[in-house]
């Protein structure tokens, strides 16, 4: 009986991992709760695709009260998105981290203004009062004003919109694939908005990477491996079949208890596959291009939130160059 038992367990751990291979647990940690900024992870979990590749994957729940750092360094999690901006700086505090992986290509960080308060150009901004978000989401706005030589009254900004819809502030801050929907929901059309995206200023900071510390890289190289080529893949998935995304989506959002609807995490990942696949951008999926890496850094030492950039080379590491051949 007791070999039998044995047997099927060898059967079992056979199928379930690519040429019989021995299945590698990891976790990861998306920065935010349940949404569509995240089907990418979600599609390879359901489709079997971290399975393919050998990884028998736990996604923990992302929110306001787990930050990703944390995250990495207390050993909770081998693997999580966070901003490149915010990245930079706890590697630059210490924090051996490493992004293997930059998924968000193009920023999806804007500010947005009613033109019926005569702002159409940046310096019709000048004197207003704008609200931006606090920490890393007032690095791009600041460098901006600094730009255009740019006075501007700061009103701090919670994550809904109701003081912009209610004249509460003249510019407001919004991603491009969420608050700026909101707006657009709430009655707005678009040619009623001035809309500045800080790509567009050649402030463009790329947003959702995947990072891991640096000894677990070290360690297992075809585990991260692994764990960056399934997540494109998943990405690669889920803009091919937006309809099967949506729907494993909305069930992790409902798992999580969380207000959502169909047709704002349709917007939000379209505008996805916009800022992970923006048209004439050089960079191979999941490559960090070292003058966006030399943009955001500059300005974070300019703003005073870094003293030293971290060397590039140590801070990025190209998952692909690390894949068996």
């Amino acid at each position: 009986m007791r070999k039998k038992v044995l047997l099927l367990s060898a059967l079992l751990l056979w199928e379930a991992s690519p040429l019989g291979a021995a299945m590698q647990k990891a976790s990861f940690l998306p920065q935010w709760s349940p949404q569509a900024q995240f089907a990418g992870y979600y599609v390879a979990y359901e489709k079997g695709l971290y399975r393919k590749n050998g990884i028998d994957l736990t996604i923990l729940q992302g929110g306001s009260n787990q930050p990703p750092h944390d995250y990495l360094e207390g050993r909770k999690a081998d693997f999580v998105s966070a901003w490149l901006a915010a990245a930079i700086q706890k590697r630059s505090q210490g924090v051996k981290l490493v992004n293997i992986g930059q998924v968000v290509q193009r920023s999806a960080l804007m500010l947005v203004a009613k033109k019926s308060s005569n702002i159409r150009t940046p310096r019709d901004m000048q004197g207003k009062k704008v609200g931006l978000w606090e920490g890393d989401f007032q690095i791009q706005p600041k460098a901006f004003f600094k730009k255009y030589n740019l006075r501007v009254n700061v009103i701090p900004q919670s994550f809904s919109v109701n003081l912009f819809l209610r004249g509460g502030v003249d510019v407001a801050s919004a991603m491009w694939y969420n608050e700026y929907h909101t707006i657009l929901n709430a009655g707005i059309n678009p040619d009623e908005l001035s809309t500045f995206f800080f790509h567009e200023s050649g402030l463009n900071f790329p947003e959702d990477g995947i990072y891991t510390l640096e000894t677990t890289f070290r360690q297992n190289p075809s585990l991260a491996t692994a764990f960056v080529r399934a997540s494109l893949e998943g990405w690669q998935y889920a803009f091919a079949h937006p309809d099967e995304a949506l729907t494993i989506v909305l069930a992790y959002i409902s798992r999580a208890r969380i207000p959502a609807n169909r047709m704002h995490q349709k917007w939000m990942l379209a505008r996805m596959k916009d800022i992970i696949s923006p048209p004439n951008r050089a960079a191979p999926p999941g490559v960090l291009q070292p003058s966006d890496y030399a943009r955001v850094a500059h300005e974070l030492r300019e703003s005073g939130l870094i003293n030293k950039i971290p060397d590039y080379h140590s801070f990025f590491v190209r998952w692909d160059s690390h894949a068996e051949k």
